[in-house]
């Protein structure tokens, strides 16, 4: 929206974005205030944003009197790194061998991979299953990091960068005697970073708000997620909502702590990836 000579239309503009930034944050101000009452305060209804008894107890039971929340914990961050480490390295090898080597079924590749992100991933859920399955994966860790391993979006996003790599640095990287393995880890991965950080935001998040896959894979409560875990404090008769707001905000905060760090390469990475 055009506003210049329009001095007016700026503070309307502003206090647009203004509201919209209330109503955004206030659900998230709202858990974090629940996290500190106790369960009648919450279900007593109102809303309020102070409590009227502010209490750590929530707190004190999810890491101390709840035995497996620190397990569950481990298991996401667990999870969630292997994912990132995996996506950067696998997506980013790929996109690369797209982009700059000329070898044969390259252009049938890279459609497949356009095919892929086309088919929802609610369709695999099943054939994954019976995959891990017939592994003997279910309840391992395997089942819960393999198929998070590698993702079609991100090898494309990679390659659309790899595209516009200069390809004076690669004969450069020859002529001083790197191999292709020492030019792309030693010259494109490093040059290549804000992309990977806008990947390791997006897979990181994926991996850590990741429901359907630990849902469908593993019944050990011991293997849960913190998505799972969530629900372990859902009874048939009543949800203890101060638990599940504590458990919550420990649950945002890590994906709060990495989009804030990668933030600043978030959009030149999508700029980069984005154009040709």
């Amino acid at each position: 929206m055009p506003t210049s000579g329009k001095p007016w239309a700026k503070w309307i503009v502003y206090a647009l974005l203004f509201l919209y930034s209330c109503i955004t944050v206030a659900p998230f101000l709202w858990a974090l205030s629940s996290s500190f009452k106790t369960l009648e305060e919450i279900v007593a209804g109102g809303i309020h944003f102070i409590p009227k008894h502010f209490t750590f107890d929530n707190y004190l039971y999810v890491f101390v009197k709840e035995p497996l929340f620190s397990r569950w914990l481990f298991n996401s961050v667990f999870i969630a790194v292997v994912a990132t480490v995996c996506n950067i390295l696998f997506n980013s090898m790929a996109g690369y061998a797209l982009a700059r080597i000329d070898f044969f079924g390259n252009k049938v590749m890279f459609f497949l991979i356009l095919a892929i992100q086309m088919i929802p991933g609610q369709l695999t859920i099943v054939p994954a299953y019976l995959i891990m399955k017939d592994l003997n994966l279910l309840n391992t860790y395997g089942a819960l990091t393999l198929p998070l391993m590698a993702n079609a979006t991100f090898t494309f996003m990679m390659r659309q960068f790899f595209i516009n790599f200069p390809k004076e640095l690669e004969e450069a990287s020859e002529m001083d005697g790197l191999s292709r393995f020492g030019t792309f880890f030693r010259i494109a991965l490093p040059l290549a970073a804000p992309a990977l950080a806008a990947q390791t935001i997006f897979v990181f998040m994926g991996a850590w708000n990741e429901f359907l896959k630990p849902l469908m894979f593993v019944s050990d409560k011991s293997m849960f997620t913190l998505t799972l875990g969530l629900n372990t404090f859902k009874g048939q008769y009543i949800s203890y909502w101060n638990y599940i707001m504590a458990a919550s905000m420990i649950f945002t905060l890590p994906a709060l702590l990495i989009y804030a760090y990668f933030n600043k390469f978030f959009i030149k990475g999508i700029t980069f990836t984005g154009s040709k």
